[in-house]
């Protein structure tokens, strides 16, 4: 048992498996399975990501989240689908949706929404503790699922990634240090998450990405999550060849998260 987890996890992983298990007596994992097998197949959420970076260019994952447990409500106003459209018209590579309703203020509906409405491949971001909640993702229509390397014992993180990758789904294995990272790189997954707030104080720091990149392969993308705020971020991630970005707050916070984007990124 992983017994060092912060308060924080600790609280949302309980209150997850509770709702995990009253979604199971509402519809069983057959019922759950035959729904996501006749959903369209899964849009390459991690190839359309290495194209852009590749060609050196910033794939962005624009998160679409109403609030978080640190910062509590992050955006009043908050119509997804709108935020959705103007992330797709500003260049956005990928979308990221909050589905956590308890510590986060998110749906699932948010997500078939978008989904529906938008062309960008989405992530699921909540918190995957059960297979069954990675055949809902697929039901629900999403392209990528996942999975955070401090909330996972050994074998369930790879019971889940191998079960996302038998529903098509890529997976985003999230990381906040070199211990997790290295359990991380026992997965056959190639899109790494570096998660730069430390979970414990919830401080942010870009040198989190920075210190952990040498120790990720050359054949894994890298996805810097969190932190990012200014041109100057961006710059010292794409200085350090780095060009996968996972940002949520600071586009949350401005009137128009979009051009926010495009602003910020130069796009």
């Amino acid at each position: 048992m992983m017994t060092d987890r912060p308060d924080i996890l600790k609280k949302i992983l309980t209150r997850k498996a509770e709702e995990v298990a009253n979604r199971k007596q509402c519809m069983s994992v057959d019922e759950i399975k035959e729904i996501a097998s006749g959903i369209e197949n899964p849009r390459g959420f991690t190839a359309a990501l290495q194209s852009k970076a590749q060609s050196k260019k910033p794939a962005i994952i624009a998160e679409i989240k109403k609030a978080s447990p640190s910062k509590g409500v992050i955006r009043e106003n908050f119509k997804p689908l709108e935020i959705a459209q103007d992330y797709a018209m500003n260049g956005a590579t990928c979308l990221s949706i909050l589905t956590d309703k308890d510590f986060f203020h998110g749906s699932e509906a948010y997500l078939q929404m978008v989904r529906e409405s938008c062309p960008l491949p989405v992530l699921r971001k909540d918190f995957m503790i059960d297979q069954y909640q990675i055949y809902e993702s697929r039901a629900l229509g999403a392209d990528c699922i996942l999975l955070i390397v401090a909330a996972l014992e050994e074998g369930q993180m790879h019971e889940l990634a191998n079960t996302a990758t038998e529903q098509g789904m890529d997976v985003l294995v999230e990381t906040h240090n070199a211990d997790e990272l290295k359990r991380a790189l026992t997965l056959d997954c190639k899109l790494i998450g570096v998660n730069n707030r430390n979970l414990r104080t919830f401080e942010t720091s870009l040198q989190t990405t920075l210190d952990l990149k040498n120790n990720i392969p050359d054949d894994c993308l890298i996805v810097t999550e969190s932190g990012i705020h200014t041109q100057e971020d961006i710059q010292l991630m794409l200085d350090n060849d780095i060009y996968t970005f996972l940002v949520g707050e600071v586009f949350m916070r401005a009137d128009y998260p979009g051009q926010k984007m495009r602003e910020l990124f130069l796009l």
